[in-house]
């Protein structure tokens, strides 16, 4: 096992579409097993702690039928990829029959030599897990109808969308409390004593494989979330939330696993109660992408400990393509932003090259992009530098700047710092498309009368500047549009 650090960076990767163009690149099998040690060494550039292998378990036939049955869906795979056959649509990786490694990535021995290629780098796996649903081919529908949401024959007729006859039971779909029903999925019963054990039971078994389990839509199984959506259906309610008495059981065994949740409607801080290691930031992609800069510095605003428990990103399978929502220069500057924040970070495949078109999960072919060498390179240099700096292992402090009554351009930059034995560094990025200054003063007293050197970690910049004057009056910053300062503070010499 590989233990992850305190603060993982991840790597998201569309497995099966990966696999698929390693083939056609090599001429070669399309198995885990098969993967050339280049490609490996290509999705783990050095930063990365831990890779995301989304999409690996066996995919549901009977899902994948209703996939190709469903206009909108078809609609939106020809929109991706105009050019799309049947023979791409491989299913939703989140319509799972079996959590078995599917055969066509290479089965158990596939995911044990793919694992064992990171563990060779020093980098750890991630797989998913899908607590709320699985699909309807799953063999629990027959065996076990105990472990889901129940209907009755009326609910069947009146309502075919919310509710499957299997012939045995009638089981409802799954959904969460703001959409339809998922038409491909069957619910499971949060509140089920069996069904709590038989999740546990495979949580184990996931986590012989790999080192960590990334939670779809956790926080629909929190009991009052769960008890909202489904009400008396339900039955009553545990006196034990579903995630503590879940993981409690799987750490016994797998004590250093890591869980880390897709969390939205600001429920992260009660799952992080609940046990979990790391929870999506959705809030602070939001601000990013569509609000001020003030209002990204609030959010940064929270607690330390809190914010280390947070998973920052710019991208992710169910978010649209980093260089399709942002400016090439507005990308590099949130890029520098969450990659020194505390918490975890996740980088999406395709997000380093400049990949803009949004692939939905179902497929296994995505469309021929040029890459754009130049934002491969400054990804990887950031990731690097972060990383050999060791920042992250410190304590990470926000920071204010201060302007001048004709000139507040300084509430656009967002400063903050990291401290400790690996040594003292300091962030600056100017979050808007005009030029920005402030002075940023530095929380280290210690810095006395003596000049200190501030070195680029992403560039040659270096200057001098005495620690009286970065400690009271502050260091001048000037940033154009979209800059940054990634330094470290040296003693000169």
């Amino acid at each position: 096992m590989t233990e992850l650090p305190a603060q993982p960076v991840v790597h998201e990767v569309n497995t099966r579409v990966w696999l698929r163009e390693t083939a056609h690149r090599t001429g070669g099998p399309a198995g885990l097993a098969d993967v050339p040690k280049d490609v490996w060494d290509e999705i783990t550039p050095s930063g990365i702690d831990a890779v995301w292998l989304m999409g690996v378990w066996e995919r549901s036939p009977q899902g994948r039928a209703i996939a190709l049955e469903d206009p909108a869906l078809r609609g939106a795979f020809a929109g991706a990829v105009p050019d799309i056959g049947e023979r791409d649509i491989a299913g939703s990786p989140y319509c799972i029959r079996r959590y078995e490694v599917d055969a066509a990535l290479g089965g158990p021995a596939g995911l044990a030599a793919a694992r064992s290629e990171l563990e060779r780098r020093g980098v750890g796996l991630l797989l998913d897990y899908v607590p709320n649903h699985v699909a309807p081919d799953s063999p629990w529908v027959q065996a076990h109808p105990e472990y889901f949401v129940r209907g009755d024959a009326q609910d069947a007729r009146s309502d075919p969308a919310g509710f499957l006859d299997t012939g045995h039971a009638v089981l409802a779909r799954g959904r969460d409390p703001f959409f339809p029903p998922w038409p491909d999925v069957v619910q499971l019963n949060a509140f089920a004593p069996a069904l709590r054990r038989a999740t546990a039971e495979v949580l184990d078994g996931i986590g012989q494989v790999c080192d960590g389990v990334r939670c779809d839509m956790a926080m629909l199984m929190m009991n009052d979330v769960f008890a909202r959506t489904w009400g008396e259906r339900a039955g009553p309610v545990p006196q034990e939330d579903f995630w503590p008495e879940v993981m409690t059981a799987v750490r016994r065994h797998h004590p250093h696993m890591v869980f880390a949740a897709e969390a939205y409607w600001d429920l992260e801080w009660e799952l992080q109660g609940q046990g979990f290691d790391f929870c999506y930031d959705k809030r602070l992609y939001d601000r990013v992408l569509n609000e001020s800069p003030e209002s990204v510095r609030a959010h940064l605003r929270a607690d330390e400990q809190y914010q280390r428990g947070l998973v920052r990103f710019l991208e992710n399978h169910d978010e649209p393509r980093a260089a399709r929502t942002l400016t090439p220069a507005k990308e590099r500057a949130a890029a520098v932003l969450i990659a020194t924040l505390p918490g975890a970070t996740l980088w999406h495949e395709g997000q380093f090259t400049g990949r803009r078109v949004h692939l939905p999960v179902f497929l296994d072919r995505r469309p021929d992009e040029p890459p754009d060498p130049s934002l491969r390179a400054f990804h990887e240099r950031l990731l690097s530098a972060v990383h050999r700096s060791g920042m992250r292992t410190g304590r990470w402090q926000l920071l204010d700047g201060y302007g001048w009554p004709d000139n507040d351009s300084g509430r656009d930059l967002i400063a903050s710092c990291w401290s400790g034995e690996s040594g003292r560094f300091l962030t600056v990025v100017n979050l808007s498309d005009h030029r920005a200054q402030a002075r940023i003063r530095l929380p280290w007293a210690e810095l006395g009368q003596d000049a200190w050197e501030l070195a680029g970690l992403l560039d040659a910049e270096r200057f001098e500047r005495p620690g009286a004057e970065l400690t009271a009056e502050g260091l001048y910053v000037d940033l154009p549009p979209w800059g940054t300062h990634l330094l470290s503070v040296l003693t000169p010499g």
